[in-house]
């Protein structure tokens, strides 16, 4: 009998593990994907900006992971990856606007040097007094950002740094976030012996490069969106869509399992020989508590951040800063005292040379949200609109009015990576491993990014092929 297995979940991740299976198990398999909104690719969303698509959920992709390049030769894609211009990038803080500093592991200074253009005296001096701390000693265990940070370098390395690019990554605070899960290249340099923060930083940076040597590009994107990616898995997929209807249980069934779905007075009930969930942390939990307790459990741990996306399209006249885009440290503020609302801009159309609109529009986009932060969030998308171009104009000094623009929230987009998330993990794929015929996939995983989630979807799936083949032999040898 062909197989039969349900993924549960349309964004990449579950899209990634669709198509996986498709390959591992073959034409004659049954894959039935099932999402509760009425449209595929999760946080992934490409839309209509004067004309240009544009992408309003993750804009781009770590290259230096291997996975989005794999799966675009696979689907016949390369030729539509694009990358960044040579535009750097900026961060607001301390009032001013300077060009974010290099030599730094995600904010984190490999000396006091990299960084005297962003700091205060004083924050230079707390840098540079490091040397006389004792040496660091982590003993292997989880710390938060913050709490480890500021007790070595001070809070403005934090504040103006370290928590604005975190910020752009999880929508998270730094005191909240988990050393090992956020910044594991600093981790892994102090379990190697580092004694300060400041040597463990240099030794992860990558080795210094000739000045005329050509840099790899760090991040990479599609040329009309990521909906070319999402289309395209879903053909090679060739998996039974069933869009907008919510998956309610989930329950073992004889050999397999039992997923109820669509609306509660009248639900339908879907039996499958697996499972994957590629689901966010909540849902997974929510779906699990009855199967597998254990796992249900551990999940429930993992808070979420929301966010919003405002994409505005200014007339082709328009001069944007030759810059990639700015950062913006919690607590900065406009000229006359009024906070800011966003919490980083990108000129899209500096920072990917190929974005205009379709009359020459040039395109910026603006992100709001932080962890833990909620107001602006609740305000309607009228009053976010006119927030963030304030922002930008305080910022840039440009008052162009948008001859397009789009507002798009993303409810519980990020989960957060607090102290201890490897473990928690690692404690949930254990439990997980032990039920036949049962995957995980997603952001709540091994990482937020693109080629985190695609690397957990293509893992699920080969999880679930070994258990349905070993069923088999079992089977045949009876």
């Amino acid at each position: 009998m062909p197989h039969r297995v349900a993924v549960v979940g349309g964004g990449i991740a579950g899209l990634a593990a669709a198509y996986r299976l498709r390959r591992e198990l073959g034409p004659d398999a049954e894959i039935v994907l099932v999402e509760q909104c009425e449209r595929l690719g999760g946080k992934l969303r490409t839309v209509e900006l004067a004309g240009c698509r544009y992408d309003v959920g993750a804009e781009a992709f770590l290259d230096r992971r291997p996975e989005v390049r794999q799966l675009a030769e696979e689907l016949g894609l390369p030729a539509e990856l694009v990358y960044p211009g040579a535009a750097s990038a900026t961060v607001r803080a301390g009032g001013r606007t300077r060009r974010l500093p290099g030599r730094t592991v995600m904010g984190v200074p490999a000396s006091a040097q990299a960084v005297q253009d962003v700091l205060s005296p004083a924050g230079l001096a707390a840098v540079r007094a490091e040397a006389d701390l004792p040496p660091v000693q982590l003993g292997g265990a989880d710390v938060s950002v913050g709490e480890l940070l500021r007790g070595r370098i001070g809070d403005e390395v934090v504040d103006r740094l370290v928590e604005p690019l975190l910020g752009g990554v999880y929508a998270g605070n730094a005191d909240l976030l988990g050393l090992r899960a956020t910044i594991p290249a600093l981790a892994a340099a102090l379990d190697a012996g580092a004694e300060s923060i400041t040597s463990a930083a240099a030794s992860a940076l990558p080795s210094s490069q000739a000045a005329d040597a050509p840099k790899p590009p760090v991040f990479g994107a599609f040329r009309h969106g990521y909906r070319e990616l999402i289309d395209r898995l879903l053909i090679a997929a060739d998996a039974q869509v069933r869009l907008g209807l919510p998956v309610r249980q989930l329950a073992r069934a004889d050999a397999g399992w039992r997923l109820e779905i669509g609306a509660a007075p009248s639900p339908e009930f879907l039996d499958v020989d697996a499972v994957v969930l590629a689901v966010p942390a909540a849902a997974a939990r929510r779906l699990l508590d009855n199967a597998v307790p254990a796992a249900a459990a551990k999940l429930g741990a993992v808070e979420v951040s929301s966010s919003i996306v405002v994409g505005l399209a200014l007339p082709p006249s328009t001069q944007l800063p030759d810059a990639s885009g700015v950062l913006i440290a919690r607590g900065e503020q406009h000229a006359d005292g009024t906070p800011f609302t966003a919490k980083a801009f990108t000129f899209s159309s500096r920072k990917w040379p190929h974005l205009r609109g379709a009359n020459g529009e040039l395109l910026v986009r603006g992100s709001v949200g932080r962890f833990g932060e909620t107001a602006d969030l609740r305000l309607n998308d009228a009053e976010v609109l006119r927030r963030v171009q304030a922002d930008f104009a305080e910022l840039t000094g440009i008052v162009a009015v948008p001859v397009d623009s789009v507002v798009v929230r993303w409810g519980g987009g990020l989960p957060q990576y607090g102290v201890g998330h490897l473990d928690l993990v690692a404690d949930v794929e254990r439990v997980i491993a032990e039920v036949p015929g049962l995957a995980l996939a997603g952001a709540a995983l091994h990482g937020v990014g693109v080629p985190a989630c695609i690397a957990t979807g293509r893992a699920a799936a080969t999880d679930i092929t070994r258990d349905l083949l070993q069923v088999g032999r079992r089977e045949v040898g009876r």
